[in-house]
């Protein structure tokens, strides 16, 4: 049982990793939500990421299948919430974090994190605020993990308290 729990949460953590890469591609191309959706869903995209080694050298790694029915509930939901979420996350961001400054995969991680932080809980707050943290690293690597940890906690104990 315990292979199948491991799967189950690896297929979450796919899911939004892909709901991240979604919600850039919608924001970036203007594209249809239902056409990004679909086109996660049939693996015509989000199936490879790039894997550095620690050598300077990177490949492409094939990723494992994702639980496309909570992918498509995250994409859905920042898409249909998304003026809200950006309302909440100004809130939040001061000094040199801006919404607005932010490059789309940072705008795209913290839509689906705060979207999931306030649409779920079922789930620890802590456990799903080192998934996006963790999802930051793949990202970024200088200060941005340590901004996401900071700024979804702030947001966490706001609305999950």
């Amino acid at each position: 049982m315990s292979k199948f729990v491991s799967e189950k949460i690896k297929m979450k953590s796919g899911a939004r990793l892909a709901s991240v890469q979604a919600n850039y591609m919608i924001a970036l191309g203007q594209l249809p939500v239902d056409e990004v959706i679909e086109d996660f869903v049939q693996g015509k995209v989000g199936r490879f990421a790039i894997e550095d080694n620690g050598n300077d050298e990177e490949k492409m790694v094939e990723l494992g299948p994702i639980d496309t029915e909570y992918f498509e509930k995250l994409v859905r939901g920042v898409q249909s919430h998304k003026e809200e979420l950006e309302k909440s996350l100004n809130h939040y961001l001061h000094g040199e974090w801006s919404y607005e400054r932010m490059n789309g995969t940072m705008q795209a991680l913290l839509l689906s994190a705060v979207y999931e932080l306030s649409a779920t809980n079922n789930i620890d707050t802590k456990v799903l605020i080192q998934e996006y943290v963790d999802l930051a690293y793949a990202f970024f690597n200088k200060n941005e993990p340590k901004m996401v940890n900071a700024l979804l906690d702030q947001i966490a104990h706001a609305i999950r308290d």
